[in-house]
């Protein structure tokens, strides 16, 4: 595909160019590959809510490539906001905080917020420094599906609808970033990702659940998202017990190497790191629903550190959790 480009310089500039002008860019982070329009160009990000079929009620995280961007997007910027962004970033760390005025409101579905992050990705660094100017950019996929962690994957889900899309390889990370809203000298939790809570309770100390909103007050907290074409389902219990089953047209996932080689298997990591389970989980959840499976069943992680995120995905992406009775499955 032609607007599949190589990540060199020359591209990264090309695409530079493309976003000051309105078009899309879709470009790797640390984390997921994203979406990328010029934020105070309200037709450019109306056009990331065409091509991506995404509600306009689900606001969107706006990019930066240096801290004095933050300037043109935040109102005010607490104490505890300035630490954490010196600790985190560059990084998977989403802050919420209220926006000045000339944030359009289609960039934040009408919040008086908006949310922020620095990217630790060098070509999304470079694309927006040269772009100079804050990017708007959720996942580059179909809304609802799963967030691509390849180039390959961006043009499968959107097509001719992206202008560029720039190749940075494999992203690092996989699960998309955490995001934090800070308000009262609280720090609250809206989506958990890839950079753990315990971390981040350290420097601020307990993090809390945020009150009940009508509005969606982040990406990614809708009750379905990030889900595979066919049913996934969560299982729980013993893995010799649902070995035992008839799983014909089930494939299985399990994060880390169980005793049985069948095909039908896949393993995210065979040296058993929750870094690399949550940087395969998409991409072989995507490998899975293009293949001869009417079904996925998941084995479930401990919900600590990444893996509190990776159990958020899949909980989003899941149609429920099977149980084995007498030898079937049972949702």
């Amino acid at each position: 595909m032609e607007r599949i480009l190589p990540a060199t310089d020359e591209n990264i500039k090309k695409g530079a160019k493309i976003l000051k002008e309105g078009g899309l860019v879709a470009f790797p982070t640390e984390t997921v590959y994203g979406l990328g329009a010029n934020v105070f160009l309200p037709e450019a990000v109306a056009r990331i809510f065409e091509v991506k079929g995404r509600p306009r009620f689900d606001p969107l995280i706006v990019h930066i490539s240096r801290h004095g961007m933050v300037s043109r997007l935040f109102r005010e910027i607490p104490p505890l906001a300035e630490m954490l962004m010196e600790k985190f970033w560059p990084g998977p760390l989403t802050l919420v905080l209220p926006k000045k005025e000339e944030v359009p409101d289609i960039v934040t579905a009408g919040l008086s917020t908006v949310a922020v992050r620095m990217p630790a990705h060098p070509v999304a660094l470079k694309l927006i420094d040269w772009a100079d100017v804050p990017v708007a950019a959720p996942s580059a996929n179909r809304f609802g599906h799963l967030s691509p962690t390849q180039a390959e994957e961006v043009a499968l889900d959107l097509g001719e609808g992206v202008d560029l899309i720039l190749d940075g390889g494999k992203t690092e990370i996989g699960v998309e970033s955490t995001i934090i809203m800070i308000e009262e000298g609280k720090v609250f939790l809206l989506r958990p990702g890839g950079l753990s809570i315990e971390e981040i309770e350290k420097w601020v100390g307990k993090i809390e659940t945020p009150p009940s909103s009508p509005k969606v007050l982040s990406p990614g907290t809708l009750k379905k998202h990030y889900a595979p074409r066919i049913p996934l389902y969560l299982f729980e219990g013993k893995i010799e017990e649902l070995l035992l089953c008839d799983l014909s047209g089930i494939a299985i996932v399990s994060p880390f190497p169980i005793a049985d080689s069948r095909e039908e298997i896949k393993v995210l990591s065979e040296k058993e790191d929750i870094r690399e389970v949550a940087s395969n989980l998409f991409s072989v959840l995507r490998e899975l629903e293009e293949g001869p499976f009417r079904a996925i069943i998941s084995l479930t992680v401990e919900e600590k550190g990444l893996g509190r995120a990776i159990m958020d995905r899949l909980k989003r992406a899941s149609s429920g959790y099977v149980k084995v009775q007498d030898r079937k499955l049972i949702v």
